[in-house]
């Protein structure tokens, strides 16, 4: 049987950085403004005053100190609160294809590969900055490679259906090496005048080459040796933004045409389905959470985290066993859990395992089990 294997990984982090503090003062800026402008109406009893944000609040509610993002001084200004990005034309890079392709090319040189020798191109993100084409064959044409390429969206685990539709294929037959791309424009759907979300999202792109193990050469591999995906629909997350909008003579400024979300019934009801769809899993290979060295998890929330892996592992992690990202990059969706592996599988050694798992919007919730193929010290 045909062994799949992940040899590789690449991580695109933009330039600008945005920590509470900065976000807050924003926040509450815009929030001054508005309580003044319609100070009349709060006083008469008409509106409710806007609240304050604050870097507690954030850190308490999600475990989030900062984030990344394409463009920090459009989100910072408390008048326009969304990125500034510039419209590319029709023959220039789109912007997620320049992001895969700076991700992509870190992930086939730490494969030891060369674009060429991809078969096939999965883009799988929440957001695709457009219909079509597809932004997956700009990025094979860009990067000169071979085979075939699609766009997918599974939302926040759009990364791990991609892992196993390409391992899928690569034990079919109809490839022998795959390209999995997600580059995670978050802060362009991201409401930034909700006190409740607005922390939340950052942006960065991850990589990864799975291979056929018959022709994978790099000095450090992980063995996929299961994955397993559940959906279950929910309006619990939501982002209504779409091409009937223009059709149904909708606001296209209105709040849910951007993320919107109920998180306290999101962490009730998405936690145990994810506990369950890993240990049901780990069960089916005849393993247990005893015997992972390793969880990367979807980085949306800490809290979530820890309490998914406290019920996989039977008791509380620790930061080497279930380690946060989210802190420094916030939720990435899709990127997140491959961020985590990326940044936090070196130190693995042969035989070792892990689960990379992601969950979110749909619901939808995916779990790859890999094995450490080789040593460290051989790398």
């Amino acid at each position: 049987m045909t062994k799949v294997v992940i040899s590789g990984t690449g991580l695109f982090t933009p330039d600008h950085a945005i920590d509470n503090d900065a976000l807050v003062a924003s926040f509450n800026a815009w929030v001054d403004a508005e309580n003044s402008r319609n100070a009349a109406a709060i006083e008469a009893g008409e509106r409710e005053a806007l609240a304050h944000s604050s870097t507690e609040f954030i850190v308490k509610a999600s475990g989030i100190h900062s984030r990344y993002v394409l463009d920090a001084d459009g989100i910072l200004d408390p008048e326009r609160m969304r990125p500034r990005l510039r419209e590319r034309g029709n023959d220039e890079p789109s912007i997620q294809c320049e992001m895969g392709g700076i991700a992509a090319r870190q992930a086939l040189d730490a494969a030891g590969v060369s674009a060429a020798d991809i078969d096939l191109v999965i883009v799988a993100c929440s957001n695709l900055e457009r219909a079509y084409p597809a932004v997956a064959v700009e990025l094979q044409q860009a990067l000169d490679a071979g085979g075939y390429a699609f766009d997918m969206n599974v939302a926040c685990s759009s990364a791990t259906f991609a892992i196993e539709t390409a391992a899928n294929a690569i034990r079919a037959g109809s490839a022998r090496r795959a390209l999995v791309v997600s580059p995670e424009i978050c802060s362009a759907h991201l409401n930034f005048r909700d006190r409740d979300s607005h922390f939340i999202f950052g942006d960065a792109c991850t990589a990864i080459v799975l291979e056929d193990d018959a022709v994978a050469s790099a000095s450090q591999c992980f063995e996929v040796l299961g994955t397993r995906l559940v959906t279950r629909f929910s309006n619990a997350i939501r982002n209504n933004a779409g091409f009937l909008n223009r059709i149904t003579d909708s606001d296209p400024r209105a709040l849910d045409k951007l993320f919107v979300q109920e998180g306290r019934r999101v962490f009730k009801e998405v936690c145990p389905m994810v506990a369950a769809l890993i240990t049901g899993h780990l069960e089916s290979l005849e393993l247990d959470g005893s015997d992972l060295a390793r969880l990367w998890l979807h980085q949306a929330n800490r809290h979530m985290n820890d309490l998914i892996a406290r019920r996989v592992l039977g008791h509380a992690p620790s930061d080497t066993q279930a380690p946060v990202i989210l802190d420094r990059y916030a939720n990435t969706s899709s990127a997140g859990s491959i961020i985590a592996f990326h940044l936090h599988r070196h130190d693995l050694r042969d035989g070792e395992l892990g689960v990379v798992c992601s969950f979110g919007a749909g619901y939808s919730a995916g779990s790859v089990i890999v094995k450490c193929a080789d040593s460290v010290s051989k790398a």
